[in-house]
């Protein structure tokens, strides 16, 4: 195990500490300091992980210490060798359903057996670094899967809460749900339904009151209240049973058939690997979209966290605990309470400790129908209409589907099994799903292929291209993204041959010059859709990029011998070109609607001038989705201020009373060269034409002098210097100045507009919004929706 441990160098969250040669050694040992915020997030991450423990091991029908002692342990060991800092691990919903099945068929200590061999297992999988395979597996297989996993966690808890017993599989409990309904107990009922009630309001407690109160998480509050009734009201319900630890049972050898151990050990080990894998990666966005100090926590090393993980399981199952895996809800609480370090982990699973030898006589008034209430809610949850959407979406419902019916009708593994070959089945169709058409339009003959070019539609495309005559004029459409060797030997014999009978061939959609897996020639332009916008130039024998032309002090002035059709000058000729060939053959339709019904952009964008702006870029726009106006220094100048440059007003003018926007956004960015021109600027001079634009920016110079004005600033750090904080204020100036003129004043009174401030740091590819304030203005980076459950 010690050979697979990674080394210091290449572990993140640690730092290498050196001493000269001959220096004296350290004073004294280093002192162990806790930083507060790791206190409180442990706080809040044991007060849910403690009932979700117990609630988890009754799902299970394992002994209800097991699921603390897999909570201690995954705090303390897979926190403190886990290569993922801030994910809380411990016993899991998504491995309820596996367990259960386990200690049905074999017993508990057999359980914990199979748990030590899949920890042995995961730790193979750590040192042959395969972690980053396991991602490989489709997001609907593992969602289908878990959905799976919470329609059986809920309808098997569905029963107790109830007041009965559930049965061992899906089937049998919906058999049995009728008789069950028919027997129900009113006072379990009751303790159920008032366990939901208050999982589901506390979330949503009004006022500051209840901002307060929200702290406290909903599960503890829910177990709790319904704890405190059913005590207080005297019910006689079935509580937590905790036996005594000198009866705890440990790990046994495994006793069954050979296969049936194997398939388990795999599939404990699947199902916890993937789950934390995918948890640590979900870990990560939550980290880096946190507004603060994010910074000092490292990124997920996935190698290591699957050797955390199998050391875990190694422990738990030694100890008779459930099996260990990753737990989304304790990580994004760990994370959004804001948590810096593993300490966090790791005291968690030392309160887990406390409580499990202080508190069992509080712990043994939960009443056993409010645990299965809170269990059932998380199962439910589970079915997560925001994935069924979003594999809707990328038409992979069927794949969702299909795992999430095998699941719940066989098993996990036999669910997972059917998501991955309905999963083939389906890219295997996608791929020869190819349509070839032919048809003749005004003498030119269009054969158009929608999808992917294989050897499977080689046949289908050598029909289609024979039906056209010899010397008619034809043009390829290929709209796939992929063609394979024999396909691009089929359409090329073709070509030279019709091309030698006095036809013409025009191919458009990809290059199709370009052999899978071969080499371009070097006399063939090797630019790509975004080279140009990265200063590119094409490298054949007669190019030279431009780079190396100013390197070797080529004279700018010199005309280019190549003339404007050469391959040095003619750099927005090539540009054009290939639009027209990769481009416009995807945006013709769109351009054509827009052409019919003019253009309705939603919004007018104005900003700076500057060539590293570009606003369909960091906007996700496209054409016909902004009124762009740009200038130098995105300067709005005062109604009446113009002198003759009447541009500006009247690009706001026809935005809002022609075009009927409905925002106006000012966009500054940073190392913006007209602000740094204000900042420099000296008293007299000549009036140029740049010096007389740029009065327009003047306000804001001396808004950011003014000592009675708080300035503009950024979320969670101070601006870098003073051009970057002339950028902010300027841009709420320009607001101001916005708001000056007449059509926008008349608009906003309407309720049909709003004003947006936005700033662009262009070297860190960050984007951040205005948020009106009383300090002047605050910019929030723009920060990605959480996709996690």
């Amino acid at each position: 195990m010690s050979a697979c441990v990674p080394t210091r160098a290449a572990d993140p969250n640690r730092t290498e500490r050196t001493h000269p040669p001959h220096s004296p050694p350290p004073t004294g040992p280093r002192r162990f300091r806790i930083a507060g915020a790791d206190v409180s997030a442990s706080i809040a991450v044991f007060l849910i992980a403690l009932p979700l423990s117990l609630g988890i091991a009754l799902a299970t029908g394992a002994p209800l210490q097991a699921g603390l002692v897999a909570a201690a342990v995954g705090g303390l060991v897979a926190g403190r060798l886990g290569g993922s800092p801030l994910q809380v691990s411990g016993p899991a919903a998504g491995l309820t359903v596996v367990t259960a099945d386990l200690i049905q068929r074999y017993g508990w200590r057999t359980t914990c057996a199979i748990t030590v061999l899949a920890g042995l297992a995961q730790l193979g999988l750590g040192c042959l670094r395969v972690a980053r395979g396991a991602l490989a597996v489709s997001p609907a297989i593992v969602h289908g899967m878990l959905a799976g996993i919470g329609v059986t966690i809920a309808v098997a808890q569905l029963h107790i809460v109830l007041g009965g017993t559930p049965q061992s599989s899906v089937p049998d409990n919906l058999r049995a749900l009728p008789a069950q309904l028919a027997q129900m107990r009113p006072e379990a009922v009751s303790v159920s339904v008032l366990t939901l009630a208050l999982l589901l309001l506390w979330p949503r407690l009004p006022g500051r009151a209840g901002k307060l109160l929200r702290k406290v998480p909903a599960a503890l509050i829910a177990v709790a209240g319904a704890t405190a009734v059913a005590a207080l009201a005297g019910l006689r319900l079935p509580k937590v049973d905790l036996p005594s630890w000198s009866n705890h049972a440990l790990a046994g050898l495994p006793e069954g058939p050979v296969l049936g151990l194997v398939a388990a050990v795999l599939t404990t080990t699947l199902v916890c690997s993937v789950q934390s894998l995918l948890g640590a990666v979900a870990v990560d966005k939550l980290v880096a979209g946190r507004q603060g100090a994010s910074a000092r926590v490292g990124r997920s090393n996935l190698d290591r966290e699957l050797l955390g993980q199998g050391a875990a399981n190694i422990v738990s199952g030694s100890l008779g605990g459930l099996p260990i895996a990753g737990v989304a809800v304790r990580s994004s609480a760990n994370v959004h309470a804001g948590a810096v370090s593993r300490n966090s982990t790791m005291l968690h699973g030392v309160l887990v400790v406390i409580a499990t030898l202080l508190m069992v006589p509080i712990l043994e008034f939960i009443p056993l129908a409010s645990l299965a209430a809170l269990v059932m809610a998380v199962g439910i949850q589970m079915v997560s209409l925001n994935h069924i959407r979003t594999v809707t979406r990328h038409r992979e419902v069927w794949v969702y589907a299909v795992t999430t019916l095998g699941v719940v009708s066989l098993g996990v593994l036999e669910g997972v099994a059917l998501g991955i070959a309905t999963a083939v089945g389906v890219a295997l169709h996608r791929l020869t799903r190819t349509r070839i058409t032919h048809e003749d339009r005004e003498g030119v003959h269009h054969v158009h292929v929608r999808g992917q070019l294989t050897f499977l539609a080689v046949p289908r495309l050598s029909r289609a291209l024979h039906r056209v005559p010899h010397g008619a004029d034809t043009v390829v459409e290929l709209d796939g993204s992929f063609m394979d060797h024999a396909a691009y030997e089929t359409l090329q014999d073709w070509q030279k041959t019709h091309t030698a009978q006095g036809g013409t061939v025009e191919i458009t959609g990809r290059n199709p010059g370009t052999r899978i897996s071969e080499p371009q020639s070097l006399t063939d332009c090797r630019c790509r859709p975004w080279t140009p916008w990265r200063n590119h130039q094409c490298d054949g024998p007669q190019a030279v990029p431009l780079a190396e032309k100013r390197a070797e002090g080529a004279d700018r002035s010199e005309p280019d011998p190549q003339g404007p059709g050469g391959s040095r000058g003619s750099e927005l000729a090539r540009g054009i070109s290939a639009f027209q060939r990769n481009t416009a053959p995807l945006v013709r339709s769109e351009l054509a609607r827009l052409a019919r019904e003019g253009q309705r952009p939603s919004q007018l964008f104005l900003t700076c001038a500057d060539s590293r702006l570009v606003t369909s870029m960091i906007t996700s726009s496209g054409p016909g989705d902004l009124f762009v106006v740009r200038n130098v220094g995105n300067l709005v100048p005062r109604p009446g201020e113009e002198d003759g440059d009447d541009s500006v007003s009247a690009a706001i003018e026809y935005a809002v009373d022609v075009l009927r926007v409905r925002s106006i956004t000012v966009c500054g960015h940073s190392g913006c060269g007209a602000m740094q021109a204000l900042l420099n600027a000296e008293p007299g001079g000549a009036r140029t034409p740049l010096k007389r634009w740029l009065r327009h920016g003047l306000p804001s110079l001396e808004r950011m002098a003014d000592d009675s004005r708080s300035w503009a600033g950024l979320a969670g750090r101070s601006p870098e210097d003073a051009v970057e904080q002339l950028c902010l204020t300027n841009v709420v100036q320009q607001l101001e100045h916005l708001r000056a003129h007449d059509s926008v004043a008349r608009a906003l009174g309407e309720g049909s507009l709003e004003l947006h401030g936005m700033y662009f740091h262009v070297g860190e590819a960050e984007a951040y919004l205005l948020t009106e304030s009383e300090t002047g203005g605050v910019f929030d980076r723009v920060r990605e929706p959480d996709l996690t459950a």
